[in-house]
């Protein structure tokens, strides 16, 4: 077990998609702490609000990594569009002339999947949107910036999927084109690390839990100050992790120059804190992914103290 100490990624330059809110959020802000130039890009900026209307924007990301003792750079950027994220590597490029990290996180698809309806059920249209933004745009991003990330040996790609690949291996993620998005994810950072070894690069899968994000907090009508009365609403939510857990997790993979033995895997934020001793911010260490197995799934009564 290990952990990374401040300033570890001084000089390193990562570039975090899907910044503005949520797990991406906190893993730029989390390599900024130990020292990382962050490019945070996202569509949400102060002055202009993507269609999911969300607050939170991509500067407020930037000054979050700034504070913490990194270099934030926000970057408005549609990831659905090549020629902008061409732009936004070049402006990387230009800057530093090398990419380091290179997180996946974009998603951006809230609201556009049924959980009650099947695929022939379901709004096609909305369905290929999903895809696309939460398939299209790690293409679109890998395809521009790996160029810029394997002209350095020690490169590494993150994909931030929902559940582990052996969770979802076996499990129906309840719509058929959830499902598909997030194995989808999973299974492009395998097949990265079967063509970035060569170049010195790792790709690995991460995921949270149940995670606390803003979205969350506001679909349970709580804040993070009052999160437990979300408990009456669902006592799984007992078992909630901030995305500050993941982003200590992610930062200190990056920070690891072992990190090459965790190629093609998938790793949850409890498997990143068992191994490197991070915590969530309350100083717990929730392991979501086995509740749901051995709680949710197989209908064991065991409270969530036990897997915290």
């Amino acid at each position: 077990m290990q952990t990374a100490a401040k300033n570890s990624m001084a000089g390193k330059v990562a570039l975090v998609a899907g910044a503005t809110r949520g797990a991406g959020r906190q893993i730029a802000v989390q390599l900024g702490a130990l020292g990382a130039t962050v490019y945070a890009t996202g569509r949400t900026t102060r002055a202009q609000a993507s269609e999911i209307g969300r607050p939170e924007t991509i500067e407020e990301t930037a000054d979050l990594v700034t504070a913490a003792g990194g270099t934030g750079i926000a970057i408005q950027a549609d990831h659905l569009d090549p020629e902008r994220v061409r732009e936004v590597v070049a402006r990387i490029d230009g800057e530093h002339g090398r990419l380091d990290i290179l997180v996946n996180d974009i998603w951006g698809a809230e609201g556009m999947f049924a959980w009650d309806k099947k695929l022939w059920d379901d709004d096609l249209e909305r369905g290929r949107r999903l895809l696309r933004l939460a398939v299209d745009t790690h293409i679109n991003t890998s395809h521009a910036a790996l160029p810029l990330l394997v002209r350095k040996p020690g490169g590494l790609v993150v994909e931030v999927s929902d559940g582990t690949a052996d969770y979802n291996r076996d499990r129906y993620r309840v719509s058929f084109f959830y499902d598909l998005a997030k194995a989808s994810v999973t299974r492009m950072a395998f097949a990265l690390s079967q063509e970035l070894p060569e170049f010195g690069g790792t790709a690995v899968s991460v995921t949270p839990g149940f995670l606390r994000s803003e979205l969350m907090l506001d679909h349970f009508g709580v804040t993070e100050a009052t999160w437990r009365d979300g408990i009456a609403k669902d006592p799984h939510f007992a078992m909630s992790e901030t995305p500050v857990y993941l982003g200590r997790g992610v930062a200190a993979l990056a920070a690891d120059p072992d990190r090459a033995r965790f190629n093609g895997r998938s790793l949850s934020s409890a498997d990143l804190a068992a191994q490197y001793g991070v915590t969530d911010a309350d100083g717990s260490r929730p392991d979501f992914w086995r509740y749901e197995t051995d709680v949710i799934g197989a209908g064991k009564d065991a409270p969530a103290e036990d897997y915290r």
